[in-house]
């Protein structure tokens, strides 16, 4: 509610806040079936065919972003929904990727938990970014903000998708990979910069985890799906690779029993990288210039 001015709607809606995860189609009927408007952060809370047809005074979705696979927007049209989307930051989550790969390289987290409990000083070794290289599976724009960071680090920098062609990767200064398995068997760090569709699920198997070296690292800030997940636990528990930095997972929250909580050699954070004050600010300024405009008939930003 600080993150936009709500004055122009204030006096036309009354605005309800569920700060909680609701992890149930009963418990999100019983919030929302009230409510003509919602309003969604992303792709947090799933709203498929059956989940709308228990909504009948909903009239007007809001996603942040332009883009959100958790919402069957086809069957919120048919039942004469509007579905809007906002605008958005472009560099928060190529900024926490670089949070992730430096915390793995010089064991930052490891080493300030050591420092508050009055453990060893000093326990690990880092790792150099210079000279290292940096493997990109994906370079569009969060990608190439990726690449650029590790060229100024003085990284070697590949990348490789299906689609990228060589002219692509010269225009971003870096070298295009020849394959996927090159790729993984030359770098040091692997980070996943993707678009989750049919495409690239389980794009990064058992088979391709294999071909990592045992030094390396992979960071995951784009959609969990497109790593094997059990591949990815088998690997780190046996060392097979030697660390991983993930912010997204196949189910968030993330349960409480889930390896990725306690093995040693991964770095996690719960889906924070378009969480940031300058993203926020931008995406409730949409919302309420999206409610505002469908209060006055006249929806923007309509998706579908």
């Amino acid at each position: 509610m600080e993150m936009a001015d709500w004055g122009p709607v204030r006096d036309r809606v009354e605005v309800d806040v569920f700060r909680e995860h609701l992890d149930s189609e009963d418990a999100l009927v019983e919030a929302l079936r009230e409510h003509e408007i919602v309003v969604l952060m992303r792709e947090r809370t799933p709203l498929r065919r059956s989940l709308l047809d228990r909504l009948p005074a909903l009239r007007l979705l809001i996603t942040t972003g332009m883009r959100n696979a958790s919402v069957d927007v086809a069957a919120a049209t048919e039942r004469g929904v509007v579905v809007s989307g906002t605008g958005g930051l472009a560099t928060g989550t190529s900024e926490l990727t670089w949070a992730l790969i430096l915390d793995l390289a010089r064991s930052v987290t490891k080493e300030n938990t050591g420092l508050r409990e009055g453990g060893l000083w000093q326990r690990t070794v880092g790792v150099d970014l210079a000279g290292a290289r940096l493997g990109l599976l994906g370079l569009g724009r969060l990608g190439a903000q990726v690449a650029r960071v590790g060229l100024a680090f003085g990284m070697e920098v590949l990348a490789w998708s299906q689609n990228l062609t060589g002219e692509r990767a010269a225009e971003v200064g870096v070298k295009l990979a020849g394959s996927k398995a090159e790729l993984l068997a030359e770098s040091d760090f692997v980070s996943i910069h993707l678009v989750l569709s049919e495409r690239s699920r389980g794009l990064v198997g058992a088979a391709d985890l294999a071909l990592m070296r045992p030094s390396a690292y992979l960071v995951n800030t784009s959609r969990g799906p497109i790593v094997d997940e059990s591949a990815l636990v088998d690997a780190l528990r046996a060392g097979r690779i030697a660390g991983a930095g993930l912010d997204v997972f196949d189910v968030e929250p993330l349960p409480a029993d889930h390896p990725f909580r306690t093995l040693p050699n991964v770095l996690a954070t719960p889906h924070l990288g378009y969480v940031t004050q300058g993203g926020y600010r931008v995406f409730y300024r949409d919302i309420v210039q999206n409610i505002d405009a469908y209060l006055t008939g006249a929806p923007v930003r309509v998706l579908g």
